[in-house]
């Protein structure tokens, strides 16, 4: 079932989330239905905050990133060989490498893009939906999407990166984010 998405606003999207247990009610269904919520918002990752679940949960498929560079911008992410999963009650152990800076979304803000700096290469303990351990490694444009996602899960935003004066001028996108004055393709979730 696609979910409605959260918009900027929503004050669950500034919560951390809590760490959740293999008998958390309805888990497969929920982290199915956040696939096809993710997917059909045309996203490539999803935060259990930007479905209203103050949960430490997120899906992400950045192959879909990588399978869609050209030949000569594969060179932009060595080793970044794209990775579709599950985290639950993920822990950052390292983050690595040099900033580097792309051009980041986000569902939950729609229409409003902005270059962000972030580091190549995290290290990152999780769960998967199975409740199997795992510590990882990813670098590029994976590792990026881990943290933007990570980050959400710690109630945080893409655009807390930017400088202040940034900030300020997006302040009426937001705002009309935050009121529900924005026309996107998928289902979203304002504050009344």
């Amino acid at each position: 079932m696609v979910l409605p998405i959260v918009a900027y606003g929503n004050p669950v999207l500034r919560k951390v989330g809590k760490e959740i247990t293999p008998d958390y009610p309805e888990l497969h269904k929920l982290i199915e239905d956040m696939w096809e919520t993710m997917y059909n918002s045309k996203g490539v990752g999803l935060a259990a905050p930007q479905i209203n679940k103050d949960i430490r949960l997120f899906v992400m498929d950045s192959l879909q990133i990588i399978a869609n560079l050209e030949d000569d911008e594969k060179w932009d992410y060595p080793g970044d060989e794209g990775y579709k999963g599950v985290f639950i009650n993920a822990k950052i152990n390292s983050i690595n490498g040099d900033e580097w800076s792309y051009n980041e979304g986000c569902l939950s803000i729609p229409k409003i893009r902005e270059d962000i700096l972030r580091r190549e290469e995290i290290v990152i303990s999780f769960l998967d939906d199975n409740f199997v351990q795992h510590t990882k490694t990813f670098n590029g444009v994976t590792a990026r999407v881990i943290l933007h996602e990570y980050d959400h899960i710690d109630g945080k935003l893409f655009i807390d990166y930017l400088k202040p004066l940034k900030k300020n001028l997006l302040k009426r996108k937001l705002d009309n984010i935050s009121k529900g004055k924005i026309s996107v393709d998928y289902r979203m979730s304002f504050v009344k």
